[in-house]
């Protein structure tokens, strides 16, 4: 196999270099590249957003399937993009498929059958408003934010770490500079010092690592940015969310509402 070794040996310096940089980071204090402080607070409302998206899209997977077990399935065929033959019967459908069969073995002309009977419409009703709620709700709701959530977030989170290691390289290469300098006075300009590398070098890799770093600050930032864009899509699936909801309970109101009415009469 065709290794590129020279690309090997570099990636693998770059690694050590940063790991290097990072350990006098964090045990001998150090000085680091700080970002401003409208960059820090972009970063703060990321990570805020990133924590509760999470915990909201639970409880509304939790609210709309209390069942995990179904809930994992119905996340496994949504991910191969297969439909599943048939659906499973929801409690409410259970209830009313239970009171129907009841009511055909008490009998139907029966006082207590018929009224079983009726229940059992109004029960059937009630299961299939729900399942346009939670239907309407997966697709409105759940969908966008799960796509926030596995798309632009893990981009922005994919493109702070390449951030961290440019943060790395650009405070190792100021750390080099000083050296070259204090081994300069020491030396004859332009000979190679104990380091291996010359201040000349040094200064060069110092504009290329701040380069990249600006760079890479910039790409971060306008993700970072795109935060407000993605509170306003949400907000939309919360405000489509809560007039489903709303129609739901509506529909089931009237529901009730008419088979109380009948029962009584």
């Amino acid at each position: 196999m065709d290794f590129n070794l020279k690309k090997l040996a570099s990636d693998a310096s770059g690694f050590f270099s940063r790991a290097k940089q990072l350990t006098e980071e964090t045990f001998l204090k150090a000085e680091k590249t700080e970002l401003d402080a409208h960059f820090e607070n972009l970063l703060q409302r990321a990570d805020k957003t990133e924590e509760h998206t999470k915990k909201l899209l639970a409880c509304l997977e939790s609210y709309l399937q209390p069942n995990p077990t179904v809930r994992m399935e119905d996340v496994f065929y949504e991910k191969l993009e297969l439909k599943k033959e048939g659906s499973r019967q929801s409690n409410l459908e259970h209830l009313g498929q239970a009171m129907q069969d009841a009511a055909t073995e008490f009998g139907e002309s029966t006082p207590y059958g018929a009224a079983l009977a009726r229940v059992a419409v109004t029960e059937f009703s009630l299961g299939n408003a729900e399942r346009e709620f939670i239907s309407s709700s997966a697709n409105n709701t759940l969908l966008p934010i799960r796509r926030f959530l596995e798309g632009d977030m893990k981009t922005i989170q994919k493109e702070r770490k390449i951030l961290q290691g440019k943060r790395l390289d650009l405070d190792s290469c100021k750390n080099r500079l000083k050296k070259a300098k204090t081994l300069e006075t020491q030396a004859v300009q332009g000979t190679k010092n104990s380091m291996g590398f010359t201040l000349e070098q040094a200064e060069a890799d110092l504009r290329v690592a701040q380069a990249e770093f600006d760079k890479q600050v910039e790409i971060t930032k306008l993700l970072l940015e795109g935060i407000q864009t993605a509170h306003n899509n949400q907000l939309k699936c919360i405000r489509d969310f809560v007039e489903a909801q709303m129609n739901f309970y509506a529909t089931a109101h009237q529901h009730m509402a008419d088979l109380q009415r009948e029962l009584n009469g």
